[in-house]
């Protein structure tokens, strides 16, 4: 398990002098963690987490391209998680709101749904 867990603020100061800083007008973040539960209410003790780097790459290119989407960073916790421990770090700046919300939302669904490969433990 990844130790190294950026900081939001971090990628924020790196990120507000950057050449696109100007065109910002909004980050969004988005922390998740291990639940305690399953979707369905069975308890979980915790999770192995792995994810494919390859197809990671190609949702940040595809996110990037999105109008209005000027800045996005992604962190995996990958290993053996217990409950609580953080599973993604997701920022996204953009322009405006509605792009931004979407662009973050379409991003945590691509790498769920196509990217981390989780299995919860009972």
């Amino acid at each position: 398990m990844s130790k190294d867990i950026p900081q939001y603020e971090t990628w924020l100061e790196e990120l507000k002098s950057s050449p696109d800083a100007a065109r910002i007008g909004m980050y969004l973040m988005h922390n998740g963690v291990v639940r305690g539960t399953t979707r369905g209410g069975e308890p979980v003790t915790g999770m192995d987490l792995t994810y494919d780097k390859a197809r990671l790459e190609s949702i940040l290119e595809e996110i990037k391209q999105r109008p209005g989407i000027y800045a996005v960073k992604i962190w995996i916790n990958e290993g053996s998680l217990a409950v609580g421990d953080d599973i993604m770090r997701v920022l996204v700046g953009g322009d405006i709101r509605e792009n931004v919300f979407g662009a973050l939302q379409e991003m945590v669904r691509l790498v769920k749904t196509e990217c981390v490969k989780e299995r919860e433990i009972g």
